[in-house]
């Protein structure tokens, strides 16, 4: 592929922006930082690394991210109230594939106030997977509660309550008591803001909300509040092989 379609692909600009940087000479190689200044020259795709004005960017032909969401930022494009979580991204992620419709997407929503982990990707079949209720995949919340917890709402949470929008009762996959105001709970659907009315729905209330893990995938404990980092392929594929067995 020629670098400046590398480039493209990989969110950097234009086509003649991305043409512009490597004949500016600001496009370098591999690891050591080999200058490059024809856009036309032919590149090995397969486990490139390169420099753009300095810093370094490794080719990934679709894009897989896991991000801890801090509090306060919202998982919209155009956020109403908070600052959008897409700011805490580089810009070639946000641009990826150009368009208004390009860059990453969160896979899923978190509220406002909820942190922890959210997937990004630009792999629309991969969002459709992890966010599809027929796939049933397990997301895994720490949940902070205002009154201390007692078996008979841990039981109704696993049996089943009614939530005013569904005459269906939600259950959770999994729910246990961690301390007494420290609730665990594993959900596999996704309505809005399930976990919080789950909870009222047996006489307590969120006082704290952190998702742990998604799927196979837990949040990496040195990612802090903000920070982000690339899926590896093994964690891709561990969570595209078990939605696909599941469905």
């Amino acid at each position: 592929m020629q670098l400046q379609d590398i480039l493209f692909s990989q969110g950097f600009g234009t086509r003649r922006v991305c043409y512009g940087l490597v004949q500016q000479g600001l496009v370098q190689l591999g690891e050591s930082r080999l200058p490059c200044t024809d856009p036309t020259e032919g590149v090995d795709e397969e486990g490139l690394v390169f420099w753009v004005q300095g810093e370094r960017w490794e080719y990934h032909v679709l894009a897989y991210l896991m991000l801890h969401k801090p509090a306060g930022t919202e998982c919209s494009q155009k956020p109403s109230t908070y600052p959008s979580i897409y700011t805490l991204l580089p810009g070639p992620l946000r641009n990826r594939g150009g368009g208004a419709a390009g860059g990453v997407q969160a896979v899923g929503r978190l509220d406002q106030d909820t942190t922890g982990l959210l997937l990004l990707s630009d792999d629309g079949k991969f969002i459709h997977r992890m966010t599809s209720p027929r796939h049933h995949v397990p997301k895994v919340y720490q949940v902070q509660v205002k009154h201390a917890l007692d078996d008979l709402q841990l039981e109704r949470l696993r049996h089943g309550v009614v939530l005013d929008d569904d005459p269906a009762p939600v259950r959770a996959a999994n729910c246990r008591a961690v301390d007494t105001h420290h609730l665990e709970l594993t959900l596999t659907e996704g309505k809005y803001h399930q976990v919080k009315r789950m909870v009222a729905a047996v006489g307590n209330r969120v006082e704290g909300l952190h998702r742990s893990s998604v799927g196979t995938i837990a949040l990496s404990e040195s990612l802090l509040p903000g920070q982000w980092r690339w899926l590896t392929a093994a964690e891709v594929g561990s969570l595209t092989q078990k939605a696909i067995k599941s469905a």
